[in-house]
């Protein structure tokens, strides 16, 4: 519709967005279609049953798992689908995903669960190269937030594995750490998600880690600190991460229950508590402080909207057909 000027009406950034949710949306919904909860009962019917007592065993040797997994869920998914394509090693001709600067916080752990976890099926004959990285590190996320009191949840199955793994594919794919509303809520719907499923995704830092230097302008420098940033939060900050401590250093990003899976990283915003930039802003800003102030206050509310949010991340970029294949090796492109 025109204007006086006659000149066309740029739609608002509200609707492009909203618009990009529903094209996105549309293509997850047919990904969706190809994927099945019981997609490995002919060929490894009790693959569910030992990638979790895989990553059982690696939880008992370390929480940092469940961390570790959820947060290299949430890098596959992002980046390219959730095609595994995050567990591939570099190679002397190329530079995979992982080793983009961004990815260099994802903790050694989480690579370890999928490769165990593949591993233990694999040991099994009729599972042998039968079942995709990509699933396993699925199921692996679901058991891993189980294990620390998280919902359980079944997981759509029948993702293939990518056949590439670049560095360069990461640029623009993930948040910052000093993301506002807008730019969380603008990522989110490029991968057909809500701002409200981008809100309970974030709370998987309830049992995640962030290196200081992801947080370091919020606790020094000309602007800090942080007025969003609880002083008592910022005084331990800073002696967890002094001048001249190595940025690679990780703290808790959940300071009161860092081994459970739970509604404390919301209770934690509303004390200004919230480690990075882009966790506080959910509730300074006041167009999602009420999904915070409501999840703070009911688990089983948070626990069904994250299921939610979760199985549909699952979706994104699903490989089939000649998009993907199963890697004998995750760390190993065919």
């Amino acid at each position: 519709m025109g204007g006086a000027g006659g000149g066309s009406v740029r739609p608002s950034a509200a609707a492009a967005a909203a618009l990009l949710l529903v094209v996105v949306a549309a293509s997850a919904a047919a990904c969706a279609a190809q994927l099945r909860r019981n997609y490995y009962a002919g060929v490894c019917p009790d693959v569910e049953s030992i990638v979790r007592g895989a990553v059982a065993r690696k939880y008992r040797e370390t929480f940092i798992t469940v961390g570790a997994t959820v947060h290299l869920f949430f890098h596959d998914c992002f980046v390219e689908g959730c095609d595994a394509s995050v567990v591939v090693a570099s190679t002397p001709n190329s530079t995979a995903e992982k080793d983009h600067p961004v990815n260099l916080s994802l903790a050694g752990d989480g690579f370890d669960t999928v490769l165990r976890a593949k591993a233990a099926v694999d040991a099994v004959p009729r599972c042998r190269n039968r079942v995709s990285c990509a699933d396993i590190l699925a199921m692996a996320t679901r058991d891993a937030i189980a294990l620390a009191g998280g919902p359980s949840y079944a997981v759509e199955l029948g993702r293939l594995d990518g056949l590439r793994s670049s560095a360069s594919s990461v640029d623009g794919r993930l948040a910052p750490p000093s993301s506002d509303l807008d730019q969380l809520t603008a990522l989110f719907a490029a991968n057909g998600l809500s701002r409200t499923d981008m809100i309970a995704l974030s709370a998987g830092h309830t049992v995640g880690f962030a290196h200081c230097g992801a947080f370091a302008g919020r606790i020094r420098g000309p602007s800090a600190p942080d007025p969003a940033l609880n002083r008592s939060l910022a005084a331990r900050l800073r002696a967890w991460c002094p001048d001249g401590v190595d940025p690679r250093v990780a703290v808790t990003m959940d300071v009161v229950t860092p081994r459970a899976f739970d509604n404390q990283y919301f209770r934690n915003l509303r004390d200004g508590m919230g480690l990075l930039a882009s966790d506080q802003v959910l509730y300074t800003d006041p167009r999602s402080r009420p999904t915070v102030d409501a999840w703070a206050e009911s688990s089983e509310a948070f626990s069904r909207a994250f299921v939610t949010a979760i199985t549909k991340m699952g979706r994104i970029g699903v490989k089939t057909g000649a998009q993907g294949n199963i890697r004998p090796n995750c760390a190993v492109l065919n």
